[in-house]
């Protein structure tokens, strides 16, 4: 019958020119079935001694407004991007926390003696959104003694943490000499060292931040 094979067309089509096609396309087959390289994890960093002990009554996203007050000094910034596990899917659910001094070099916190500007919020957390993306309005980070400037960044999941690590300036020339900063190799400075690019209303500063979920 039309279209029928005996074993013997059978055996035929798998060892002539049927093994050349399946032998031909065997790698576009296991490019289709195999999975992709998993992402590089960002590297963790030292939370610092800064993170806060009482957490602001004022944690939103805008730390240039901290209740009533309004904080003017500085460059204005929008810190912006996204967070995926290392499959590369959004961290649903997630939450960021940034934390940082002010133009000054202070923190909100008592081992810096309480002499941050009241007008700057210094700490904030948003919820990621559906695609894993976050935004803060701050300023840009400034240096102060034996740091390059830096924002400390918090991810967690529920009550987990799943990263704790410091969001660098591209280009900072106080990098270089920077003790932690130095230690990260030139991959990882990569992931977390990124341009301020001037935009309308002050700079943007963009990260991709890959987690372990």
């Amino acid at each position: 019958m039309l279209g029928m094979h005996t074993p013997h067309t059978r055996r035929r089509l798998l060892t002539g020119s049927g093994a050349a096609f399946i032998a031909s396309h065997w790698p576009i087959a296991m490019a289709q079935t195999s999975n992709p390289s998993p992402l590089r994890p960002t590297a963790s960093s030292t939370e610092g001694p800064f993170y806060p002990v009482f957490e602001p009554q004022d944690a939103d996203y805008d730390l240039l407004q901290n209740g009533t007050l309004r904080y003017t000094k500085g460059i204005p910034t929008w810190v912006e991007g996204v967070v995926t596990d290392t499959e590369g899917k959004p961290l649903k659910g997630g939450s960021m926390e940034i934390w940082q001094c002010d133009e000054a070099g202070h923190y909100d916190h008592p081992r810096d003696g309480s002499k941050i500007d009241k007008a700057f919020q210094g700490f904030g957390r948003v919820t990621l959104s559906a695609t894993g993306q976050f935004k803060f309005r701050t300023i840009k980070p400034v240096l102060y003694t034996g740091r390059t400037p830096h924002i400390h960044a918090k991810i967690k999941l529920a009550k987990r943490e799943l990263l704790t690590t410091q969001l660098y300036v591209q280009g900072d020339a106080g990098n270089a000499s920077d003790s932690i900063w130095r230690r990260l190799s030139a991959q990882d400075r990569a992931a977390v060292t990124v341009p301020y690019v001037a935009v309308a209303d002050g700079l943007r500063a963009q990260y991709s931040l890959v987690v372990v979920a």
